[in-house]
């Protein structure tokens, strides 16, 4: 979709978008549109009993004028709508104007409220908007009857101000429809070294790609992550991203995702019903590399590795047993219970590597990890696990202005002792109670002191609730939580 940015002077034609607060009361821009048409704007609020309330639209077709339709949404009381409410707006009038089946259109933007910098409202719009118009349609034999929004020009007070904003946004959404793309492709498709040469791909951005084949993972002694690629055709691999954007020496942040491309669970199968939707097991992955493509296209003055742990977990003659033992990278050895707790064999070297290699600020990793999170949870948060509280405060604040909740969950001793196994140093499961808590606890065995926060994504990476900017299966949740911590906390 093409997004203009235009002076404040409405278009004399086509489709046009306006806003209302509270008591029908249209701004200047409107205004002047309502004069235009002979006052059929307010006679059609009044007729409709539209009082602008939020998240209220009408539809004025042929107004008069050369306009074909004019779109009147609600602001609600003035300058009582948030930042992120008016991103999240600008989704839902691309999403109206889809389903007006309107190619092009204009919005007058006459917002209240504190934004930040002068065009932080038009930008806004735009960014949901962008963010809206997703979709993934490349398997269907025929085209879609729907229509989508082709462009969309935002006429505000500051155009040369909301185009420098929206750049940033821009950025961000390309990183978002990169992991949308990534989640939704079929595993048949998307398998670990196809995942690699698509990541392969942000060389052209500037960031630097290390892809580790499965020699070189076990010269390195990665056969926590090996182990879970044993019964598949498919070979493991392990990309590193580099961003150099930052301070010449200065440490990195990282960014650590689980990039389990299928999980049938192995040998510990899991039940067919929905086994479908493991092809989204990578969304950890996904949101690690749509970051790094976001930092890279907005020139984030940061140092950031994002690191993603590739496998495929299949069922056959050379695949691992539950009971297994394995050694990590780390040294410590793990005793696989249950192969379909594979994700955190994955992770636990990942982990290790960043550390021990980069010497990080800190390390935040992505996976969807447990069924169990989405029962304490459902889908409206992320687990969030943490050793470090300012790591964690942080995170906290960005998902609070992004729409990307998280909540904090607990790690304690006593829960560590749970995955304490006779045989090993620790096993891979630790039964049915506490299922989020003891596989965060495995994780932190190998992140040593280094802060480092853990995102259980199961019930936002996949299948997520539909939202103003989002109604695709694949959400690229994380991408937008991500950008906004490093950019809030962590560029000089």
């Amino acid at each position: 979709m093409k997004i203009k940015f235009s002076g404040p002077t409405a278009p004399a034609s086509g489709v046009l978008v306006v806003f209302a607060t509270e008591g029908a009361k249209l701004g200047d821009i409107a205004s002047a549109v309502d004069k235009q048409t002979g006052g059929h704007l307010a006679r059609a609020m009044k007729a409709a009993r539209f009082t602008g309330k939020r998240e209220s639209w009408l539809d004025v077709l042929s107004p008069g004028g050369r306009y074909d339709r004019v779109v009147i949404f609600g602001l609600g009381k003035p300058g009582t709508i948030r930042p992120q409410e008016v991103e999240f707006l600008g989704g839902a009038i691309a999403g109206t104007l889809q389903a007006l089946k309107a190619p092009q259109a204009a919005v007058a933007v006459e917002i209240d409220g504190d934004f930040g910098p002068k065009g932080m409202a038009a930008a806004l719009l735009a960014s949901g908007a962008m963010l809206r118009v997703y979709s993934f349609n490349q398997y269907k034999s025929k085209k879609p009857e729907s229509v989508t929004l082709e462009s969309l020009t935002l006429h505000c007070a500051d155009a040369a101000a909301a185009r420098k904003a929206f750049a940033d946004f821009e950025a961000v959404a390309e990183g978002v429809h990169l992991a949308r793309d990534l989640v939704n492709e079929p595993a048949n498709v998307l398998y670990p070294e196809e995942f690699a040469r698509r990541a392969k791909a942000l060389a052209k951005e500037g960031v630097k790609i290390e892809i580790l084949s499965p020699a070189q993972m076990k010269r390195l002694g990665m056969d926590a992550l090996l182990g879970v690629a044993l019964g598949s055709d498919h070979e493991a691999r392990m990309v590193v991203m580099r961003w150099d954007g930052g301070r010449k020496g200065e440490k990195p942040v990282a960014f650590i995702g689980k990039g389990v491309t299928f999980d049938t669970g192995g040998i510990s199968i899991k039940p067919a019903a929905g086994m479908e939707d493991m092809k989204g097991d990578m969304g950890g992955a996904a949101c690690v590399t749509g970051l790094m493509l976001a930092l890279a296209k907005r020139k984030a003055k940061v140092n950031a590795i994002g690191a993603i742990g590739l496998v495929e977990n299949m069922p056959d003659g050379k695949a691992q047993r539950p009971g297994d033992v394995v050694k990590s990278m780390s040294g410590q050895t793990i005793a696989v219970l249950n192969t379909d707790a594979e994700g955190r064999l994955v992770l636990a070297d990942v982990l290790w590597y960043v550390q021990d290699r980069f010497k990080p600020k800190f390390m935040i990793d992505l996976a969807t990890l447990t069924g169990a999170i989405m029962v304490a949870l459902g889908k409206e948060h992320a687990g969030l696990f943490s050793n470090d509280d300012e790591l964690a405060q942080r995170l906290s604040a960005a998902g609070y202005a992004t729409a990307e909740k998280v909540w904090r969950m607990p790690l304690a001793p006593e829960y560590d002792k749970i995955i304490d196994h006779d045989v090993a140093d620790v096993k891979n499961t630790g039964g049915r109670n506490a299922g989020a808590i003891t596989a965060a606890q495995f994780l932190q065995r190998f992140v040593n002191n280094v802060p480092w926060a853990h995102l259980d994504v199961a019930g936002t990476a996949m299948d997520a609730l539909k939202s103003p900017i989002n109604q695709s299966w694949g959400s690229g949740w994380g991408v937008r939580l991500l950008n906004r911590l490093v950019a809030d906390h962590y560029e000089r």
